[in-house]
């Protein structure tokens, strides 16, 4: 695929104009030959939603090449775009990245909530560890970075349809990873008995005997800071500790080998 396929899926200057079905700019994208407009019954329906408009229409004109498919929506994220995707009848999202991950993660969570059968396809904002995870968490069928080229949306896409995940085979390795050191701190029925603690929060207390900060702590679980601190704080309260080492004294009075 030459450079300019691939330059075109990265958003430059954004482009706030929503396009849905059956409105104005709608019916001018369609006859620009952007939308696929006929399709057998058999085509997968896609939604594209990214505030950049160059972006929306070179996947548009990438997909709708496709008899595979059928583009049903173009638009910006908005708050209505689960709304937006019932009255379409799509049935997979292909999503792009805001910039901004607490953003994209509210929008995800909502969507699952509002219009659980669509299928999402999340295109990331940087591609790092914590966000693809959490993007995963929050109900994403697939992942791909923000530099991912035309055909791999394509075969994402493809993935997605079939039931399949689409991800990199470094985010697949990090995501076996992540359920490895999710399985190293088993929960302690005492533990939950006498003081309480959850399954995450006994996870948390190996990683605070080894003296990991808050930010460390988050690294590994793939969590927020603020999380781990809320985790903390709760920790405090139910052993009644002072501090992070009174924690783990106290899960060691409880026969937590930590």
């Amino acid at each position: 695929m030459g450079t300019g396929a691939r330059a075109g899926l990265i958003p430059s200057a954004s482009a706030r104009e929503e396009q849905r079905p059956g409105s104005r700019a709608w019916r001018e994208t369609a006859a620009r030959g952007v939308v696929a407009t006929q399709r057998s019954p058999q085509a997968a329906r896609l939604f594209l939603a990214a505030e950049n408009r160059l972006m929306r229409e070179v996947l548009a004109r990438k997909l709708a090449n496709r008899k595979e498919f059928e583009i049903v929506g173009l638009g910006a994220e908005s708050a209505n775009l689960a709304e937006e995707l019932l009255a379409s009848g799509a049935e997979i999202l292909v999503l792009s990245s805001r910039g901004n991950l607490t953003a994209d993660l509210t929008l995800i969570r909502a969507i699952r909530v509002r219009a659980p059968k669509v299928r999402i396809l999340q295109i990331g904002m940087r591609g790092g560890e914590t966000e693809f995870l959490q993007c995963v968490r929050a109900g994403v069928s697939g992942y791909l970075p923000r530099d991912a080229s035309a055909e791999e949306v394509l075969e994402g896409v493809r993935r997605v349809r079939d039931g399949g995940a689409a991800c990199s085979h470094e985010l697949c390795l990090l995501l076996f990873r992540y359920f490895e050191r999710e399985a190293v701190a088993l929960p302690s029925a005492s533990i939950h008995e006498q003081l309480g603690f959850t399954r995450r929060e006994q996870q948390i207390i190996p990683l605070l005997a080894q003296g990991l900060s808050n930010k460390e702590i988050a690294s590994h679980f793939s969590l927020s800071e603020q999380t781990v601190k809320n985790h903390l704080y709760r920790m405090k309260r139910k052993s009644g500790a002072e501090g992070r080492m009174g924690i783990v004294q106290q899960c060691r009075t409880q026969g937590f080998f930590v």
